[in-house]
């Protein structure tokens, strides 16, 4: 049996989701403010001077300090059945499947929120490794419960989680720098949807 690491967003997705989800689960008032507050920071990350987890960290806290985690899942499962559902990409389906009908173990490895990526991951009966938020008494404090599930730490909860020697080989697919770890734990690496030596 084989192993198959998938990241999320811009792999199994034909872009990035974590800004549409927020879009959707966060206040039309808070995001606006937001918007123009955080500004700086996601022109610095478009422009490669800003990393994608300190944005995300920012972002989070601003957006869903006080929110109740209920009505954020709810939102999430609103916005995974009216948009994502028509953002997955034909190919990672077809190749999720293909690991499946193998037998291969698959687990989708992310930095994007538990909040949204289980609801899906469940509903397709995959495995997931994603960030996940603080909880107190129902209400999220805006702070990351651990660390953002990106770079590095995508591979060190891989190999906390999953002993790597049990399988045949190890398969992985990302699309960002953000992936590079994770394609490191691979024999056969996939990035864009290229293989890689």
């Amino acid at each position: 049996m084989d192993l198959a690491l998938f990241d999320f967003d811009g792999t199994i997705t034909d872009r990035e989701t974590f800004p549409g989800f927020v879009r959707a689960s966060v206040g039309r008032r808070r995001l606006w403010l937001g918007q123009l507050l955080l500004a700086p920071q996601v022109i610095g990350y478009k422009l490669g001077w800003v990393s994608g987890g300190a944005v995300r960290r920012r972002i989070v806290a601003f957006g869903y300090r006080g929110r109740g985690e209920e009505e954020v899942r709810e939102a999430a499962a609103r916005h995974l059945h009216e948009v994502v559902a028509r953002q997955l990409r034909p190919q990672a389906m077809q190749r999720i499947a293909w690991h499946r009908q193998r037998g291969d173990r698959v687990v989708v490895v992310t930095a994007n929120l538990e909040l949204f990526v289980s609801q899906w991951c469940r509903s397709q009966g995959l495995e997931y490794i994603c960030s996940h938020l603080e909880v107190r008494e129902g209400v999220l404090t805006g702070r990351y419960l651990g660390a953002d599930c990106c770079g590095a730490e995508k591979a060190r909860r891989v190999r906390e989680r999953i002993d790597l020697s049990g399988y045949d080989q190890v398969h992985a697919y990302g699309d960002t720098s953000e992936d590079r770890e994770l394609l490191e734990l691979a024999d056969r690496k996939y990035y864009r949807w290229e293989q890689v030596a």
